[in-house]
């Protein structure tokens, strides 16, 4: 299955919600109204595609009926697709918005290090078993760092996944410093000469700004393990929980510097539009996008595939 059609099954509910009303309110006879405008705009706002991002849809919208007096649901959906996809390239560059390729330095220097962390209950830790048979699929050598130390069997379930996957895993006992084992873990993928290493880190509320800091230390550990690490700073979050979501970017971002997301179950939504929220309302590019539940369902975030899954024409 390609890229684009796991990307349709996975925004079917957000592309069904949004061409249907797209249809419903601009048949080939009506006019855009102000009244029509205000429509339209919550319907946008319905898929969280972010106020902002919302703005600049609908004065794109605007400046074409404009011009050329078009108001049916076809020439509206061909400027949405336009200014969408223009929308997530200022935000997030062009093609493949992340992707193992994309992430992996091309200095030379291993191993690349990247820092998962989330809330509870986004899925963080099969995230990471994931991305890490993403990494090993290109035949990179992957260590995987239990540095939740925190949540009771966080170690033992990714030690599975690197039998699954074929990745080496360093843990600590539980209740150890989470930084020690972050250190440990990056000074043992160095010896064993990895590739990419994936640490993992226990769940916490973006609210509590003691737990935010110890995520701080973890950071600053791995810079003194390695100059430079993390390279990569990724937070997992749940696309279903929609606006809130939006908050712990901004705030997970604010402390500790996220350089990408990876959202997950975004085949349960019908608010996918939270991917264009997050990458041009705040301005975190969005990596990777979970459209199922099988390994082979996380996907590297492709910008033209996501619009022509969201915006495209009907099959």
């Amino acid at each position: 299955m390609g890229v684009l059609s796991r990307f349709g099954i996975g925004l079917a509910k957000t592309r069904e919600g949004l061409l249907g009303a797209v249809r419903r309110l601009l048949p080939a006879s009506r006019r855009m109204t102000p009244e029509l405008c205000d429509e339209l705009e919550a319907v946008l706002l319905a898929a969280d595609l972010g106020a902002r991002s919302v703005a600049l849809l609908m004065d794109a919208v605007k400046e074409s009926v404009r011009h050329s007096g078009e108001a049916d649901a076809a020439s509206v959906r061909a400027v949405l697709k336009a200014a969408l996809a223009e929308r997530l390239r200022i935000a997030g560059g062009t093609g493949v918005n992340g992707g193992t390729k994309g992430v992996v330095r091309g200095d030379g220097a291993s191993p690349h290090v990247i820092l998962l962390l989330g809330v509870n209950g986004v899925g963080k830790t099969t995230t990471i078993g994931k991305l890490a048979a993403l990494y090993r699929k290109e035949g990179k050598r992957v260590v995987l760092v239990a540095a939740d130390t925190f949540r009771a069997a966080a170690g033992e379930q990714l030690e599975v996944w690197g039998r699954r996957v074929g990745a080496d895993v360093i843990k600590h006992q539980a209740g150890a410093d989470p930084a020690a084992v972050a250190f440990d873990g990056l000074a043992a993928a160095k010896a064993r000469k990895a590739d990419v290493v994936l640490v993992d880190t226990a769940g916490r509320l973006h609210t509590k700004s003691n737990l935010m800091d110890e995520l701080c230390k973890i950071k600053r550990t791995l810079d003194k393990g390695m100059p430079g690490a993390p390279h990569e700073v990724l937070l997992v979050l749940d696309a279903t929980v929609g606006q809130n979501g939006l908050a712990q970017a901004r705030q997970f971002h604010e402390a500790i510097g996220v350089t990408g997301v990876v959202l997950a179950k975004l085949d349960g939504t019908a608010k996918g539009g939270i991917v264009v929220a997050i990458a041009g309302d705040v301005g975190i590019p969005v990596r990777y996008v979970g459209v199922g539940e099988g390994v082979e369902d996380l996907q590297a975030f492709d910008r033209e595939a996501f619009v022509e899954a969201l915006l495209g024409e009907e099959s």
